[in-house]
Order: structure tokens, then C-alpha cells, then sequence
């Protein structure tokens, strides 16, 4: 009789971000040996970089800038200032409070053995780090994702930042030049326009947050301009960056006009790519330029091997990435699988105010051939509108022949809260009549 081959574990989970961490504290919890391989910072993109330093910080400039407006409703704000050394302090209070960031004590104390360096597959049960061979009976891949290294000519020769490093400064710049208008870049730009840099932002896109309905580009863009002092260029190509003394010097074609500008710090945050750069190819796990491959059970081409987040996907938002962690970490547990449901898909932007998307936007309706109707609220028919002075914005349903929500966009203060009740329609297809007819408190968002 043929002997069963011997592990040194039940599952190792290669990285330890919003994918990898929840995934190997559930397999953990269900009594599995469990390893997780890093790479780089223990946590990942959220707690260290991306969701909640960036969400402090965003928060302490929301306070700051509506300090600011006081005067509006007759309170007096003389002194007005902040203190970057106390801004990053609060940051890193709040990065220290997700217990995740950077801290390979919080895998340890649950039992997981932790290994850090560059897994890379030798064969389809084994991986080495660091020389070291580890061999499992499965797997699930949690690399995330990287942004993409800047193919702008001159790049090569300019330190530029990246939204892994910009918040890190020891003081904002005086002027700011970003590249792409995407979510992640808009909300890097509100952060630092409320307070005090100049920033320009270039979007190649008709329109800045392409990634959303085509409405809610143009009304950010409007309030970034006029309450923020930004330089908005959309159909703005960069072509080169070139060092010019203690500053940096950005040249675009905007249209068909060539255009420069002199500032002090470029960010560059076009897009990110997939970190398959493990070996895939030895443990039979199909990939190609946007992740690897998974069937809705996270399950890749190869079956005891699971890939979850933004290796299977760059443009997901964490909220989808933690669905896919639990999903794969219950189908590594379980005999009876289950499927991520990511529908409807849901987007936010945390800019000021907030955008937030669910379902199908009216482009995707119109590439589909699809038979809808819009309904738009300028944000002024509500009376906390009134009651706040926050004028811009709207709320967006999208229905279909039937009067069925199949999609809906919101810019508003708390859009990323108020989606929720949209997001709960358009999932259960609730119709719009419904929804209508359903209270909500008077003088609330």
C-alpha cells in the first residue's frame, strides 16, 4: 500500500495582506498548520500603505478643511493650522491600532509559523524562501498586487513617488504633479491639496474616476478645481520628466498642445499589475498579464492550489478582496464549496465629497445593449444639503425595462456609507417604486 506523502504543513498562505491575513487566521481557528511566506511589509497594502493610513489622513484633512469653512456658519477659526510631525503620529497610531501593520507577532500569537522573503514554487507541493524548502499539502497565493514601474521617458533618471511611499514625506511639497486620475490618485490629491500644495492631477481618460459612471467625473473634477485650487488635465498625456535643479520638470500634450510644469514632487499611480513572479509555472497555475486564473471558488488551474485579491484581479477594492479570502479559506476547509459572490460590484472613492458606485454604470449598459432608464437627484433637493452648505453631488439610479435597480452612483458626503442602502437594493433587485416607498429620517444624507 502506497504511503501518504508527509507536509511540513496543511496550507502555507504566500502573502500576508487583506487576502492572505483573514484567510490564514480562519484556517488557523480551524485547526490547521498554517504558514504565511512575506515578502515585503508583514499586513500588506491596507494596513501599512494603502486603506487605513490613507483613510486617517484623509479624515484629519476632512476635519482640517471644514474647520476652515467655519466662518461660514458664524463660528470664529483665527489660528487655524495643523502639524504634519502630529499628522503622521496619528497615522501611525492608527496603523498600530489594526494590530496587522508590520507585525509578524500578530501571526505568531495564532499559532502560524512566519517566514519572510520570495516564495517561488519548485514543484506543485513545494516553494522555497530564502533556501529554505517548505512543502504543503495546499496553498493559497495572497500577493497582491504592485504599481506599475513608470514607462514615462526620463523616469529612469527621477526619483518619483508612488502611493506605496508619498505618505511617508516628512512634509507635504510645495507642488504636486500625479499621474493618473483614478481613485487611489484622486484621494492622494485631495489629501495634499486640503493642505496647502498645488496639485495637478493628469488622467489620459475624458474624464477624471474613469472608472465609474460617467457622471461623476466631471462633478469632482469641478469641486476639485474650485474648492481645492487643483489643476485638473484630463486627456493629458505625460511624456517626459526631466530634473531641473532642486525640482522636477513635467512635459504632457493635453489635446494637441505640449505643455510643461515645474514642481516639487511627481507621484505616479497609473495602474497595478499582479506579483506572479513565484514560479507559477512549476506548480501548473495558469496566469497571464492580470492574475492568476481562479474559477469562483478561488480554485486555480491547479485543484489544492487558491489564489485570492489582487493577484486575481489589480482593480478590486479591499471590500471584494476580503470576500475572496473567506471564500477560499472556507473551500481549503471545507468538502462542500461555496462561491465569492462579488455582484453587485462595488466602488468607492474617498474624496471630498465621497463617490461610491454599485451595480452596472451607464456605460456598462450601453456596451451591453441593455434597455434602461436614469433617474439623477442634484444633491441640492435634500435638505441636509441645506442644513450643511455641501451643494455638489447627486444620487444616480439606474434601472431596467421592469423599473428593477441594476445599478445606482452617488457623490455626496458619507456616499460610501449611503451605498450600503443601494447596494442591498440592487443585489435583492429591488425596484425603484420599493425603494421610494421605503422611510428615511428627514435632514439625514
Amino acid at each position: 500500500m502506497a504511503q501518504k506523502p508527509t507536509f511540513d504543513y496543511d496550507i502555507i498562505v504566500i502573502g500576508s495582506g487583506a487576502a492572505g491575513a483573514p484567510a490564514a487566521s480562519i484556517l488557523a481557528r480551524a485547526g490547521k498548520k498554517v504558514a504565511v511566506v512575506e515578502r515585503g511589509t508583514f499586513g500588506g497594502e491596507s494596513p501599512n500603505w494603502g486603506d487605513m493610513p490613507l483613510g486617517a489622513m484623509l479624515y484629519a484633512a476632512e476635519v482640517f478643511y471644514n474647520a476652515k469653512r467655519a466662518a461660514k456658519f458664524g463660528l470664529r477659526t483665527n489660528a487655524l493650522n495643523y502639524n504634519h510631525p502630529s499628522l503622521l503620529s496619528w497615522r501611525n497610531t492608527v496603523i498600530k491600532r489594526t494590530g496587522a501593520g508590520g507585525n509578524r507577532y500578530y501571526y505568531e500569537k495564532q499559532g502560524i509559523s512566519v517566514f519572510s522573503g520570495n516564495a517561488h514554487f519548485l514543484s506543485p507541493n513545494e516553494i522555497t524562501v530564502n533556501r529554505r524548502h517548505l512543502s504543503a499539502r495546499k496553498f493559497l497565493i495572497a500577493t497582491g498586487a504592485a504599481w506599475e514601474k513608470s514607462t514615462i521617458p526620463g523616469s529612469d533618471n527621477i526619483p518619483y513617488l508612488t502611493p506605496e511611499n508619498i505618505l511617508s514625506l516628512t512634509r507635504p511639497p510645495k507642488t504636486l504633479f500625479i499621474v493618473g486620475g483614478n481613485a487611489t490618485a484622486m484621494e492622494i490629491a485631495y489629501l495634499y491639496a486640503s493642505f496647502g500644495t498645488k496639485v495637478y492631477v493628469a488622467e489620459k481618460a475624458n474624464r477624471m474616476l474613469p472608472e465609474f459612471d460617467i457622471e461623476v467625473g466631471p462633478i469632482v473634477a469641478e469641486d476639485a478645481k474650485v474648492n481645492r485650487n487643483m489643476t485638473i488635465l484630463t486627456r493629458s498625456r505625460v511624456v517626459a520628466l526631466q530634473k531641473e535643479g532642486l525640482q522636477k520638470r513635467v512635459t504632457y500634450i493635453q489635446g494637441r498642445q505640449q505643455k510643461s510644469v515645474r514642481v516639487d514632487e511627481i507621484l505616479v499611480a497609473e495602474q497595478r499589475i499582479p506579483q506572479t513572479d513565484m514560479g507559477l509555472e512549476n506548480a501548473g497555475v495558469a496566469y497571464t498579464h492580470q492574475g492568476v486564473t481562479v474559477n469562483a471558488r478561488m480554485q486555480t488551474s491547479a485543484r489544492h492550489i487558491f489564489a485570492a485579491g489582487n493577484i486575481t484581479d489589480p482593480a478590486i477594492q479591499t471590500h471584494a478582496v476580503l470576500t475572496q479570502s473567506r471564500t477560499a479559506a472556507h473551500n481549503l476547509t471545507h468538502r462542500t464549496a461555496i462561491e465569492a459572490d462579488l455582484t453587485p460590484n462595488l466602488l468607492v472613492a474617498f474624496t471630498f465629497p465621497e463617490v461610491a458606485q454599485v451595480g452596472l454604470n451607464e456605460q456598462e449598459c450601453i456596451k451591453r445593449d441593455l434597455r434602461y432608464k436614469t433617474a439623477v437627484a442634484p444633491l441640492t433637493l435634500t435638505a441636509r444639503s441645506n442644513i450643511t452648505d455641501c451643494r455638489n453631488g447627486f444620487v444616480k439610479l439606474i434601472v431596467d425595462t421592469k423599473g428593477v435597480l441594476i445599478g445606482a452612483a452617488i457623490v455626496a458626503p458619507h456616499a460610501s456609507d449611503l451605498i450600503s442602502e443601494l447596494s442591498i437594493a440592487v443585489r435583492h433587485r429591488l425596484t425603484a417604486k420599493q425603494l421610494i416607498s421605503t422611510p428615511s429620517c428627514f435632514t439625514s444624507w
